[in-house]
């Protein structure tokens, strides 16, 4: 299970937590749908294809890891391929996001009670680190969202 701490108060910068161990850091702009994933040394672009509309990408390097699509502006989740696998990421209330693939759920991302920035990863850990991290930067932007529109 993975644990997000924002850096300070204003930022929307977090440090990932595993077993109360730092296993990776998580940059989310504050301006545009983009950010870092910084995994044991390596970095990840994460960002989004257009300014209002596109997939969601995972990227290293030059090459996408992970595309997400939101099949509808009515619904909340998201479509996602990865490695050749397909999922669904959708919310389950206020303050869960939980991954499907076909009809098996995976885990959740859960908002932590008193703050929008923490949250609790329970994603399966048969899910590479990478992968997680990018599904709670999914959801960290639409949290972020929904923080700016109140």
């Amino acid at each position: 299970m993975l644990t997000t701490i924002p850096k300070s108060w204003f930022s929307w910068d977090l440090t990932v937590l595993e077993d109360a161990k730092p296993v990776a850091e998580l940059q989310i702009s504050t301006w545009r749908e983009r950010g870092l994933l910084t995994v044991q040394g390596k970095d990840y672009k994460v960002y989004r294809e257009g300014i209002m509309t596109g997939a969601f990408i995972l990227e290293s390097d030059t090459t996408v890891v992970a595309r997400a699509i939101k099949p509808s502006v009515f619904r909340r989740s998201f479509d996602l391929e990865y490695a050749g696998k397909q999922y669904t990421l959708r919310s389950e209330g206020w303050s869960r996001y939980s991954l499907f693939h076909g009809d098996e759920r995976l885990g959740s991302v859960s908002k932590g009670f008193f703050s929008r920035k923490r949250a609790t990863v329970d994603l399966t850990e048969d899910l590479p680190l990478v992968l997680r991290l990018f599904l709670t930067w999914l959801v960290m932007i639409l949290w972020k969202r929904d923080a700016n529109s109140s």
